[in-house]
């Protein structure tokens, strides 16, 4: 096992599967102090214990990033425990959408229900901007804090506006602008953070085969989680407030 992230501590939340738990895999894999985030505690610890058996130092952290509680309480846990946060990986997310992958009916943006963009929005963003605002002073007291919140190809405006786009029909309302609204958060926080040691990106994993699209994509977890791991271990003269996939900058 690598040694170059030795003595850092990273949280990733919704890490109990999926990209989320290849990104903590890949981290401990390289001497970080994984820190598991999930909704439910024993579908953490399980995950955690699998990567523990592959020697890696994981915890569980119960965090459900829709409630606050849970949220402060994960904070006041890595704070008793470590005193720092070097890593937090922004990976919860939920796709509400009419979902063709799923076989449900895809509506067009106008007829999609307002409890639907809320509920995502209540996870995709004010999840990330509610555990990034409290994990905020653990991540300062780092020499070299990352936060890499998890965006998506649909995200971006400028896919999304191009025909020849490889999924233009994919004009999902709530799960894509929930995603543009989080490389808004990722770009503004960014500037305020320019003077610091801190750096924050978003990170697009393709289209990787998880629950989240009933395992339809065409990328494996490995690859989902290359450009977030990537962006979590940038060296000091690295990009801030950038959205990224594995070969380089993805378009706004």
């Amino acid at each position: 096992m690598s040694e170059d992230l030795k003595g850092k501590v990273a949280l990733i939340t919704g890490a109990n599967k999926g990209i989320g738990y290849e990104i903590a895999r890949q981290l401990g894999s390289r001497g970080a102090t994984v820190l598991v985030g999930a909704r439910d505690i024993k579908r953490g610890e399980e995950a955690a214990n699998k990567l523990c058996s592959n020697e890696i130092d994981a915890r569980s952290v119960q965090l459900d990033v829709t409630d606050q509680k849970t949220i402060d309480s994960a904070a006041k846990q890595i704070e008793s425990e470590f005193g720092k946060l070097d890593i937090l990986v922004n990976n919860a997310g939920i796709l509400s959408d009419g979902d063709a992958y799923g076989g449900k009916l895809r509506l067009p943006p106008s007829q999609v229900d307002i409890e639907t963009l809320r509920h995502t929005y209540d996870t995709n963003v004010f999840g990330v901007f509610a555990v990034t605002k409290t994990l905020l002073p653990l991540l300062k007291k780092s020499t070299a804090g990352r936060i890499v919140n998890i965006s998506s190809g649909l995200g971006s405006l400028t896919q999304n506006s191009d025909p020849n786009y490889e999924f233009a029909n994919s004009k999902l309302l709530a799960y894509n602008s929930s995603k543009t609204a989080v490389n808004a958060i990722t770009v503004l926080l960014a500037a305020e953070l320019k003077d610091t040691p801190i750096k924050i990106n978003a990170a697009d994993p393709g289209f990787t085969a998880t629950d989240i699209n009933q395992n339809q994509g065409y990328r494996t977890v490995e690859q989902g989680a290359i450009a977030a791991v990537r962006l979590a271990t940038l060296p000091d003269d690295g990009s801030s407030g950038g959205f990224f996939d594995e070969d380089g900058v993805v378009p706004w």
